[in-house]
């Protein structure tokens, strides 16, 4: 009994890193995806001082996220023998990091864009806002942030860079990252199946030469007989596409 819980205990602790790993990778999807929301409100009737705040503090939160994982990854893929389902994992996961880094990169610029362009520094600022019809703030989606926990946030928080710095940075963490790991992005393969359409199964070739040749006979079909029968089947989309044409016609 003691052998077992030795080498369920050796693999919990070879795991650990992968495990902690992934959770930051979920982590920064989570923070970057509220902040590139949050820019959205930028310039509209929505902005103001908070909305401001709100982004700093969410940007402040993916910076000190970024560097952790950074490390951890680079770390874990340059010291050291791993086996082989961890290393792939490891790759997985420094795939989806540096391209993450890259979108968030985009929503960096273009808040610091938005902001140059509405400096609200004064009340009178407020005239330039675009009225959007949008109500309220982003406090939500802050919350959202804030409320995202990771192994290493309160351990190893960093003071931010400014925001121009921070775009100029993530560049410098990219580029520093595909010297030390080369890992080519193509040979990287996903690990969950494609998106099925209305939480369906895609059909098989028998399935969908059926649903092609229905959709053929609908479209050869009477006036007063189109669009019918054919948009009952939901994985008839050629059948969709053909009744909407027939519709317009």
């Amino acid at each position: 009994m003691n052998r077992w819980h030795k080498s369920v205990g050796e693999i919990q602790a070879r795991r650990r890193p992968v495990v902690e790993c992934e959770r930051g990778q979920a982590a920064l999807s989570k923070v970057t995806a509220c902040y590139q929301q949050l820019s959205s409100f930028l310039g509209s009737n929505s902005d103001c001082s908070r909305l401001r705040e709100e982004l700093e503090e969410t940007r402040a939160m993916a910076y000190t996220i970024c560097k952790g994982l950074q490390r951890r990854l680079t770390a874990q893929l340059t010291e050291g023998e791993l086996p082989q389902e961890e290393r792939e994992e490891l790759e997985r996961l420094w795939v989806l990091f540096i391209s993450g880094l890259e979108i968030f990169q985009q929503d960096l610029r273009k808040a610091a864009a938005l902001q140059h362009l509405f400096p609200l520094n004064q009340r009178r600022d407020r005239r330039g806002l675009l009225n959007t019809g949008c109500v309220g703030g982003g406090s939500g989606v802050a919350a959202r942030a804030a409320s995202v926990q990771t192994p290493w946030v309160r351990a190893e928080e960093e003071p931010s860079p400014e925001l121009g710095a921070h775009v100029l940075q993530l560049d410098g963490m990219a580029q520093e990252m595909l010297q030390k790991v080369s890992v080519p992005f193509w040979s990287m393969e996903a690990t969950q199946e494609a998106w099925p359409e209305d939480g369906e199964d895609q059909p098989d070739g028998e399935e969908a030469a059926a649903a092609a040749g229905a959709a053929l006979e609908v479209g050869a079909a009477p006036e007063e007989d189109r669009g019918r029968g054919c948009c009952r089947n939901k994985r008839c989309r050629l059948g969709r596409v053909l009744c909407l044409l027939c519709v317009l016609n």
